[in-house]
């Protein structure tokens, strides 16, 4: 060991220490950046003939906990999923009205209802006053407008959910090829020895865009790949050549691969099936094949099943309540409501997964008060004898609708009079959830029920789903995260560190200078 040696290996000790300096630096700077996790450094001692000849920082390191890391993707996509959910279902809950009592609700399906029944109540006692009959009418619109209001609602939703598929579909297209364009650098810098930490820093940040799309897993291969798979395992591909084929085929990052799909204007009529390429609307397909039943968690899962299950299902159970109430009232002698604007146009019962009027899909939208009564509600209290002559203020079919459309006595719930509950929707496949044998008011409370329990479920799913996620992400923190105040007051040490080494070369350059002058 000599003088030259000292200073050489201070020298190189500063260097290493000004490193860490500009490491901690940008650990700081990115304290606030998403995803981003802190980086780390290890001083290496290095040795040359067995004696020691100063140190060296080895490659930086992810203060990365990899189960932690896995723990929060899924939870992030679960937080996000009710988000979407919470978000959709908001619009529905402004305009559906409660069932409870004290909610001070006034425009609920069962309230119109109700309202309808009191005025036709009211008709029995004064059947020929005009304001009595005009009721009857006004409360029938009300009632039909809500159920318009809701079907409006359901399709709007719906309509917007599959749009959004489109786009998050080219969002996670973007993800999954820029972690590719990533892994491609990695895997070149980490077969030259050289340093990835803030490569793989990006890359991590980019999963975790990614896992509020969608549910995910992740690993990292012995090259420095990162593999990506769904929920249920399958392989998400980042780039072309982890599918076996040239990357030439592709430029990364891409909106348009591996994932496709397609928009489409929906209507009731329509319905997804993985089984039919050409359903309306369209899957997610991967190397040709349908995988949207994997896509699962995040804002793409919340959104695929808004479009497909959620308000399909909705769509049906209004369906299948307006087309009881119409063949209910109908039945008991009085054509009140429609399918049309005019007319007394009928549905044929036995074709449940036909547009209206041929069957009762979409029927909710169509649902009309008969243009007659409306023109002239007198024709309310008026029957006709069997010699063709007129009853005037005849309350006899009014006093049936309300004991038998509006009764919930096993003859006047079922047979011809039960509600469709199962087979429903375009494709046959969807269900109320509720018995069809109750009364008209029963039948909507638990329509109204049932999908307030949808709409309170994504609400207290938000709300829990949140709390873990906060968890979650408060243990990354102390584990993963940047802490301004550790960093800085690491620098107290390299300080000291650094004033010791430059100690030792001012020693050494003083000893240095008095060896020089002695010899001359």
């Amino acid at each position: 060991m000599n003088l030259l040696s000292s200073i050489s290996m201070a020298t190189g000790t500063m260097k290493s220490i000004e490193a860490q300096y500009a490491l901690l630096s940008n650990n700081v700077s990115n304290a606030s950046t998403t995803g981003y996790v802190r980086e780390t450094v290890a001083t290496v001692a290095q040795v040359a003939g067995g004696i020691g000849v100063g140190s060296r920082l080895a490659n930086t390191q992810l203060a990365v906990n990899q189960a932690l890391q896995s723990t929060f993707y899924r939870q992030n996509a679960t937080a996000s999923s009710y988000d979407t959910l919470n978000s959709s279902l908001s619009a529905l809950s402004a305009v559906q009205g409660s069932t409870s009592a004290d909610s001070g609700s006034t425009t609920s399906l069962s309230d119109q209802l109700g309202n309808l029944q009191s005025s036709l109540i009211s008709l029995t006692s004064t059947p020929s006053q005009s304001a009595a009959q005009s009721a009857v009418i006004n409360n029938a619109t009300a009632l039909t407008n809500t159920i318009h209001t809701l079907a409006s609602t359901y399709t709007t939703q719906r309509q917007a959910a599959a749009d959004n598929v489109v786009s998050i579909v080219s969002s996670v297209n973007s993800d999954l090829t820029q972690i590719g364009a990533l892994s491609q650098q990695i895997i070149k810098f980490q077969a030259k020895g050289q340093d990835t930490a803030d490569l793989e820093n990006q890359r991590l940040g980019v999963m975790s865009d990614l896992s509020s799309s969608l549910s995910v897993t992740f690993s990292t291969t012995s090259n420095g790949d990162m593999i990506v798979r769904t929920e249920n395992g399958v392989q998400l591909p980042t780039r072309p050549d982890q599918i076996g084929q040239d990357n030439n085929t592709q430029t990364l990052p891409s909106s348009t691969w591996p994932l496709t799909t397609s928009s489409a204007t929906i209507d009731s009529s329509n319905y997804y099936s993985a089984q039919d390429p050409n359903s309306v609307p369209a899957g997610i397909m991967l190397k040709g094949q349908d995988i949207t039943s994997s896509l699962t968690g995040g804002e793409l899962g919340a959104n695929v099943s808004l479009r497909d299950s959620v308000y399909p299902q909705m769509q049906a159970q209004l369906d299948s309540f307006s087309y009881t109430m119409m063949n209910r009232v109908n039945s008991a002698g009085l054509s009140l409501f429609t399918t049309s604007s005019g007319g007394s146009s009928t549905v044929q019962s036995t074709n449940l997964n036909l547009p209206s009027p041929q069957g009762i899909v979409g029927l909710s939208s169509t649902l009309s008060v008969n243009a007659t009564y409306a023109a002239t509600p007198s024709l309310l209290v008026t029957t006709t004898n069997s010699d063709g002559t007129t009853n005037s203020n005849d309350t006899s079919v009014i006093s049936k609708v309300l004991s038998v459309s509006f009764g919930s006595d096993p003859s006047d719930v079922s047979g011809s009079l039960l509600a469709p509950t199962s087979g429903l929707g375009p494709n046959g496949a969807l269900s109320t959830g509720y018995s069809g044998s109750q009364g008209l008011l029963a039948l909507s409370s638990a329509l109204t029920s049932n999908q307030g329990a949808t709409i309170a479920s994504a609400s207290s799913g938000l709300t829990s789903s949140t709390a873990v996620l906060t968890t979650l992400q408060t243990k990354i923190a102390s584990t993963s995260g940047v802490v301004p105040n550790d960093e800085l007051a690491k620098t107290v040490t390299l300080q000291a560190a650094y004033s010791a080494n430059a100690k030792i070369i001012s020693i050494a350059q003083t000893m240095f200078s008095a060896l020089i002058n002695a010899i001359q």
